[in-house]
């Protein structure tokens, strides 16, 4: 053993030197294979002989280190990101567009409703809250709500809060049940609050505290929900895959959508946290909410559009994926 290593030991180093380079060249790269090859017979005839020696284990160690290395390389980081921001993410939310509108569409009907029936019904109003719970919701609570908190924490806060609503959404939403729960809840204490603010002939005081931030907040909660409800489809419906492949695509591509909604989130919780409650006038902090709800329906139409006609569908790469059943 002691010899058969003296003869060998210069390639066993050689292959430690290149499995931890940073870059090989082409003759490296070459080099590291052929050593790769050789070292393995080697292994394979110190295991005949001595099969639990230190020799044995550091040479394991070492092909492990060279295998990850023309096997198993890492993408770049750079690389990976843009992808993500550029391809992956528009194309996911470009995918639940519509889906997207619907769930806003249904959201505003149940909101309107609840608006008109409290805001027009003096015995809806007082079912809901007292006369003096009503005065003092308009002329206090709501607009404290705003500014009663730092401006950072409170932004942080609405962010966790509102995340954690389109995380249910997302994981839950398989079920069936729990992206209508969450609309129709929603819907109704907006339309609820309006209501109120309708009653005492206040509905813009509402509107100029709900829409800056809201446009933008809300949007992203639609989104959580079409993502939902795709996932459910797919286990209804879903086509020439197989159940479990096709809820596994879609619950992959919708990851996706959940992460991208932790930034959205994040923007619309900053609006709510620093634009909502500031002296501005009502109209330039509409603008900017509107600006930003602009801002994400042109990444999702017009970069999503492009990167879902190349192909892209916001799922994980063919590689990362792993193997697929072949389905007729």
């Amino acid at each position: 053993m002691d010899a058969f290593s003296a003869v060998n030991a210069d390639k066993w180093s050689r292959l430690h030197e290149l499995a931890h380079k940073g870059k090989l060249s082409g003759p490296e790269a070459d080099e590291l294979l052929a050593l790769y090859q050789a070292t393995s017979a080697h292994l394979s005839l110190i295991r005949s002989v001595a099969p639990e020696s230190g020799l044995s284990a550091s040479l394991s160690a070492t092909l492990a280190q060279a295998r990850t290395r023309f096997t198993g390389a890492r993408s770049n980081p750079m690389a990976d990101l843009k992808r993500f921001f550029v391809l992956a993410l528009p194309a996911a939310f470009y995918r639940l567009a519509w889906l997207t509108l619907a769930c806003g569409a249904a959201f505003l009907v149940i909101g309107a409703a609840y608006a008109i029936w409290i805001g027009t019904s003096p015995e809806a109003l007082r079912a809901v809250a007292s006369e003096a719970a009503a005065k003092q919701y308009v002329e206090e609570d709501f607009i404290d709500y705003y500014s009663e908190n730092p401006a950072a924490s409170f932004a942080g806060a609405v962010w966790t809060n509102n995340a954690w609503i389109s995380a249910q959404a997302v994981a839950l939403g398989i079920t069936g049940v729990w992206v209508p729960i969450i609309l129709f809840t929603n819907a109704q204490g907006v339309g609820v609050a309006a209501g109120i603010f309708a009653a005492a002939g206040k509905s813009d005081v509402f509107f100029s505290y709900i829409l800056p931030h809201g446009l933008m907040e809300l949007t992203a909660v639609f989104i959580a929900c079409a993502a939902g409800l795709r996932i459910f489809w797919a286990m209804v419906s879903p086509g020439p895959r197989t159940r479990l492949r096709a809820v596994a695509e879609e619950g992959r591509s919708l990851v996706t959508v959940a992460l991208g909604l932790v930034l959205v989130l994040f923007v619309s919780g900053l609006v709510e946290g620093f634009i909502t409650p500031s002296p501005l006038p009502v109209w330039a902090k509409i603008a900017i909410g509107a600006a930003v709800l602009a801002c994400y329906w042109t990444y999702a139409l017009v970069w999503g559009r492009r990167a879902y006609l190349a192909g892209e569908r916001g799922d994980l790469r063919r590689e990362d994926a792993g193997y697929a059943e072949i389905a007729a």
